[in-house]
């Protein structure tokens, strides 16, 4: 721990020769700096346009609403990537740290969908949630990099694990097609559809290498789009109507609504997200050999929950880091901070360009149900490699994990297990990340820490288990 208790600038001059930039301040040629940042572009592209497609195809938005929301949360993912990159006053890790749209919020949302009598004020209340729950993150970043301690990795394996399984049906409902009243929805040619992404998706990731494998699921999506067109199961009306230019207007979906339900719901997923961007944090900073301390952790966190608060502004949702990018990071060895900045760069260009945003928009259902099992199936692989760290060895937490898995999959599995439940409580309880966060930092408080006096100190510690994080990513 004594690593953690230096300061980053300490830690800095110590391993930096007197004179010499830190890679990660280093800036390089424009060119290297442009081509490598649309490389972060491409590795997390996928992962910032799927939650508003999940979301928007829940509220049942217009293929014209749908490309405005994805292209305003692109427009955000890029603000919240300047701001930790580049960072303004305590506010920004300053490490190569890619945000943009977390997975965590999606089963909230969508549940906070279905609990919402008219879906046109379904957004403007997770509008409202997001800046309430971004605002008090905000305030809670210097307490909670000291409380870390009780979110080890049993607790936050247990939770993205939860994160992956919850958003699996969503892949196996495009895979279908995309209107479950057609009576197509379900037929053979979509369900081989999606079958040829995924093959194709995961023939990319054997036998190719570098970029091409880094973006595999982006081109397996191009590949399953193009198979899709002779077929005519692919629509290009959305690029055709769509405008060249154009600016994601303040409030387009109308002014935020403040439920406290939905506000609770999302303070759940906001706490997750902290957790998950602390350990990316600890991750990066032994990856670019300057360590995260409590300082760049508190800084971290507070461009993350400020770009979640901002983010509704312009019609986009929470943000949170991006885990895969921290592995390009480690794969490349390009490690400047301004090299993602320009990434952010190209994130906040496409998503004024309504265009380039509604290509998304062109591709098949199927195709993304295909592509969904890769990208959300990893979120749930990722959880087990946490749960790996968590020492399974001791009977306590194999049952926090077991009792909070179970929590977590009930909506899942029984859809209307609290359908007696007052339909505020139902919010949260609908939500299976939700129900299993708070279940398992419960138990995790009950069994590794109250009344255990010194033995709680054998609990692992995030802070503690960088290195690991990073071999995992």
């Amino acid at each position: 721990m004594a690593a953690h208790r230096t300061s980053s600038d300490e830690i800095d001059e110590a391993r930096t020769p007197a004179g010499s930039t830190h890679p990660v301040d280093e800036k390089l040629p424009a060119l290297k700096m442009a081509t490598s940042g649309l490389q972060h572009v491409a590795a997390m592209y996928a992962g910032v346009v799927a939650p508003p497609l999940i979301v928007g195809a829940a509220v049942g938005l217009s293929g014209a609403e749908l490309t405005f929301l994805t292209g305003a949360c692109l427009f955000t993912a890029g603000l919240a990537t300047f701001l930790q990159t580049l960072g303004i006053w305590k506010i920004g890790a300053r490490l190569p740290f890619v945000n943009g749209v977390t997975f965590a919020g999606v089963a909230p949302m969508t549940a906070i969908v279905a609990s919402t009598k008219d879906k046109s004020d379904a957004l403007p209340v997770i509008f409202g949630a997001v800046i309430v729950a971004g605002l008090l993150g905000f305030l809670a970043a210097p307490v909670f990099c000291k409380a870390i301690r009780f979110f080890p990795p049993v607790v936050t394996g247990s939770v993205i694990t939860l994160i992956g399984v919850s958003l699996l049906p969503v892949a196996f409902g495009w895979a279908q097609g995309p209107d479950p009243a057609a009576g197509d929805y379900g037929s053979a040619s979509h369900l081989a559809l999606a079958g040829a992404t995924l093959l194709l998706v995961l023939l990319l990731r054997r036998f190719t290498r570098g970029f091409v494998k880094q973006i595999a699921v982006l081109l397996g999506m191009v590949g399953g789009t193009l198979v899709a067109i002779p077929f005519r199961m692919a629509d290009f009306g959305p690029v055709t109507d769509a405008r060249l230019i154009g600016f994601p207007t303040p409030f387009h979906f109308g002014a935020p609504q403040f439920q406290l339900a939905a506000i609770l719901s999302m303070c759940v997923v906001m706490v997750v997200s902290m957790t998950e961007s602390t350990a990316d944090m600890l991750a990066l900073g032994e990856v670019v050999e300057r360590p995260a301390d409590e300082r760049t952790i508190a800084a971290g966190l507070r461009a993350d929950t400020l770009g979640s608060a901002l983010s509704p502004l312009f019609n986009g949702f929470m943000c949170s880091a991006f885990a895969q990018n921290i592995g390009l990071v480690a794969m490349t060895r390009i490690r400047s901070r301004f090299v993602v900045a320009f990434g952010g760069g190209f994130l906040v260009l496409m998503g004024l360009c309504p265009a380039a945003a509604s290509l998304i928009a062109v591709v098949p259902r199927p195709v993304l149900g295909g592509a969904g099992v890769v990208l959300f199936g990893s979120v749930a692989a990722s959880g087990i490699q946490t749960l790996v760290r968590a020492g399974l060895d001791k009977d306590n937490n194999v049952l926090i994990v077991a009792v909070s898995l179970a929590a977590g999959i009930i909506p899942i599995t029984a859809p209307h297990f609290y359908h007696s439940f007052p339909q505020t409580a139902r919010i949260v309880l609908d939500s299976g990340i939700s129900t299993g966060c708070v279940v398992a930092v419960v138990l995790n408080l009950l069994f590794n820490h109250v009344g255990r006096g010194g033995e709680a100190r054998e609990v692992t510690h995030p802070m503690e288990t960088a290195e690991e994080i990073a071999a995992v990513h």
